[in-house]
């Protein structure tokens, strides 16, 4: 598969598929303000934060028509399915639109795939209709292990797989990428995110079948972009 983009994406048309991630475990309120500030210039999809800083998010975004994303179980997905319930419960209270949930990845790595049957089942229960995407941490899984944890996902009622949560070994790449998007076929999203740093990074992923772009170098990408048409 080719990952050259043929044309130019222009600015508008990207932004509308990147979710900027505030996630870096120094991140505070005044980055939380930059990001906010950043997303609306740039008319994003979404703002990724921390469930700390949802509630701040919420309230920066009030009427920008931008997402509110909380992580759950982030980064190493280690919660139990009950906390990590509680955890969106919470998040929704305070304002997330959507919830990106790392799943147990242990339990993925040794195919106990009814922990991530339940646990997805609960996050999806207490995400009340929100989209919920599932992040697989695909650096660490076999190519049998994706396909599974996509099937049960699927299963689960989420809306979207993601790749990565940017602080494991690797990030996404344009097979895993390919590999989500045959998996899950057209009936559900497939979010690219880790080390998405530059337009070429960005396109090569939508071409490769991401619906959305998950980073932190928004900005650096969308000054790339070909002009809005």
């Amino acid at each position: 598969m080719s990952t050259r983009q043929e044309a130019p994406i222009p600015e508008r048309a990207l932004a509308g598929r990147i979710e900027h991630s505030i996630l870096a475990p120094e991140a505070g309120q005044a980055d939380v303000e930059a990001g906010c500030a950043v997303a609306r210039a740039r008319g994003v999809r979404a703002v990724v934060v921390k469930p700390v800083h949802v509630a701040l998010a919420r309230r920066l975004l009030e009427g920008s028509g931008i997402r509110v994303v909380s992580v759950i179980g982030f980064p190493h997905g280690n919660s139990t399915p009950k906390v990590k319930a509680l955890e969106v419960s919470a998040a929704v209270r305070d304002g997330a639109d959507e919830v990106d949930v790392v799943v147990n990845i242990g339990a993925l790595c040794e195919g106990r795939w009814e922990v991530t049957q339940e646990e997805l089942q609960e996050v999806v229960a207490a995400a009340d209709g929100r989209p919920v995407k599932v992040i697989l941490e695909t650096a660490l899984l076999t190519d049998a292990a994706k396909i599974q944890a996509c099937g049960l996902a699927a299963a689960s009622g989420a809306a979207y797989v993601k790749t990565s949560t940017g602080f494991g070994k690797a990030g996404a790449t344009v097979t895993d990428v390919a590999l989500l998007r045959r998996a899950v076929g057209p009936g559900m999203g497939v979010k690219a995110s880790g080390g998405i740093r530059t337009l070429a990074d960005a396109a090569a992923m939508i071409q490769a079948g991401a619906d959305l772009i998950g980073t932190s170098q928004t900005e650096a990408i969308l000054n790339e972009a070909g002009p809005v048409a």
